[in-house]
């Protein structure tokens, strides 16, 4: 359905898209916004309700704050809309003390008569863990990034002390509490322009015509065109240089990088790594790399006949020869992946090394009775991510690499994996081509929604893998605050997925940007886009 938000905004029709004519009217554009091109059309723009995507990597930072922010050196939790915090002794109990004068946005939908306070926060998250809550089921009733963790079975209650102050009760200690309330799916809604919405009969509007606090508010949004963002005058931490936002979500005409070199777009989010020798060199435009914290890797179904066999999960994790997929699929902007933590984490183990043996993997496939090989499925995204720039060209590398020790794979196309069929104990799937993005520093992101017995249930345990030894290490891991304890535990827990093999680790990408030269203050961070807050253009 063709949906559009319509805002007053003074001035500002047509000058950031393409095909402005007028010289004058460039210069304005130029003095006024930018236009960020990358991939991804938004199914919503609450990122609550989403796993990742442009809502959740980007428009969160715009859109909406959280009771806490990432350092961007360090990755730590540090103070946002909560300026500080209390914990208990048992660990069990936050006591959050928010800012005030924190003001919502305003628009034709709706015009705050508050600032901020305790009771927007309790609104925000009990939605989340209370399927009683008026607005649990609006828009799905579905929250995947915080089903992966169980968000619902840690938090027992959220309160308000007073108009100031929050606490939450978790049901066992979690260290890593504060880096999920700093994640960008941690936002913070208007609670008075939910109850506005329910009054009316249209709290779907809270999920489609978003309230936030960030430092630009949705102006208009045409579907497969243009999402244009305002400058919210109001902000907290001081209005944005920038008065607009435009973001190209077109799919017709040019691709982004023409776009790029054509001065339609100032930035383009997430290049595939065969496109940069194209703008290297260029003065016009500035690139920004680093590495993410990100694993691209294969889900093998523990159910399936062959693949519950250990020794053929060995096998297959020796027959890949990961330096083949780095040059051909990365260019060599890759890192090859001895753990699913890749090297940015804290709990990352130096000394874990990669095995490429074909030999060794074919010995072990006639030690577990499949000297002639076997066939399976390989389930293979259709689209280019941070983590693995071109799954088909991957899918073909592995599909060579397992037929040379007999092990005939079929290549599956298909845009998403159907996590409801893999919840409901669906096997249609042998393995699959996908990988992850961690959305804060602390390694129990990577190892939790993925590979716990209670990721079965959520459908994000793709491989069909329970092991209660892992899942005591995790969880002695997130009860003490004592880094070196929770180093070994994470590395105890790594080489239980070494021996056990249920995913096979290929490789972490390395994230890049790239910007018109003029523009300053836009940083990457290994979470998503930052906020656009401090973005300026120099001429």
């Amino acid at each position: 359905m063709r949906v559009f938000f319509q805002f007053l905004i003074l001035g500002v029709s047509g000058l950031l898209l393409a095909g402005c004519d007028a010289a004058s009217d460039q210069r304005a554009a130029d003095n006024r916004g930018f236009v960020f091109c990358g991939p991804g059309q938004p199914n919503t723009f609450n990122p609550q309700l989403t796993d990742g995507g442009l809502t959740a990597d980007t428009l969160s930072s715009q859109l909406y704050d959280r009771l806490l922010r990432l350092n961007p050196e360090t990755y730590q939790p540090e103070a946002m809309l909560a300026k500080s915090w209390q914990v208990s002794d048992d660990g069990k109990t936050y006591t959050f003390s928010l800012r005030r004068g924190v003001a919502f946005h305003r628009s034709v939908q709706f015009t705050p008569s508050r600032y901020l306070n305790a009771d927007d926060v309790v609104f925000s998250f009990r939605r989340l863990i209370n399927p009683r809550h008026p607005f649990h089921h609006i828009s799905g009733g579905q929250y995947p990034w915080f089903d992966s963790m169980n968000f619902a079975g840690l938090v027992t209650s959220v309160k308000a002390l007073d108009t100031y102050r929050v606490q939450f009760t978790l049901s066992r200690p979690d260290v890593s509490f504060l880096s999920t309330l700093a994640t960008n799916f941690s936002v913070i809604l208007s609670k008075e322009y939910a109850n506005q919405l329910l009054e009316a009969g249209t709290p779907e509007k809270l999920d489609t015509y978003p309230v936030g606090t960030g430092p630009f508010a949705l102006a208009e949004y045409q579907p497969r065109e243009l999402i244009r963002l305002r400058r919210h005058w109001q902000y907290w931490q001081g209005p944005a240089p920038m008065e607009q936002v435009v973001f190209d979500v077109s799919t017709r005409g040019t691709g982004t990088l023409a776009k790029m070199l054509t001065g339609e777009c100032d930035v383009l989010a997430s290049p595939v790594a065969s496109q940069l020798p194209v703008v290297v060199g260029d003065e016009r435009f500035s690139l920004s790399s680093q590495t993410g914290m990100n694993v691209a890797f294969i889900a093998l179904n523990t159910r399936h006949p062959a693949l519950s066999e250990v020794a053929v999960r060995q096998a297959i994790n020796l027959a890949i020869d990961r330096g083949a997929l780095l040059s051909s699929v990365y260019y060599g902007t890759g890192a090859p992946a001895t753990s699913l933590l890749p090297p940015m984490s804290w709990a990352y183990d130096p000394n874990r090394k990669t095995q490429y043996d074909p030999k060794l993997a074919a010995a072990l496939l006639a030690k577990a009775g499949y000297r002639h090989g076997f066939s399976v499925d390989l389930t293979v995204p259709l689209k280019p991510t941070a983590f693995n720039p071109s799954p088909r060209k991957t899918a073909e590398l592995i599909q060579a690499d397992l037929g040379e020790i007999g092990i005939d794979v079929d290549i599956i196309p298909e845009k998403t994996v159907n996590r409801t069929s893999i919840r409901q104990g669906d096997d249609s799937h042998d393995m699959v081509l996908t990988g992850w993005v961690a959305d804060n520093g602390d390694p129990d992101t990577f190892l939790r929604p993925l590979l716990t017995c209670n990721a079965k249930f959520t459908g994000w345990n793709i491989s069909n893998w329970c092991n209660r030894f892992f899942d005591q290490t995790l969880n002695q891991a997130i009860a003490t605050d004592k880094i070196a304890k929770r180093k070994a535990l994470y590395q105890e827990a790594q080489t239980i997925l070494d021996r056990r093999m249920p995913v096979i680790p290929l490789a972490h990408g390395i994230q890049h940007q790239v910007r018109d030269a003029s523009l300053t203050g836009l940083t990457m961070t290994p979470f998503g886009a930052d906020s656009f807050a401090d973005v300026s253009r120099e001429r």
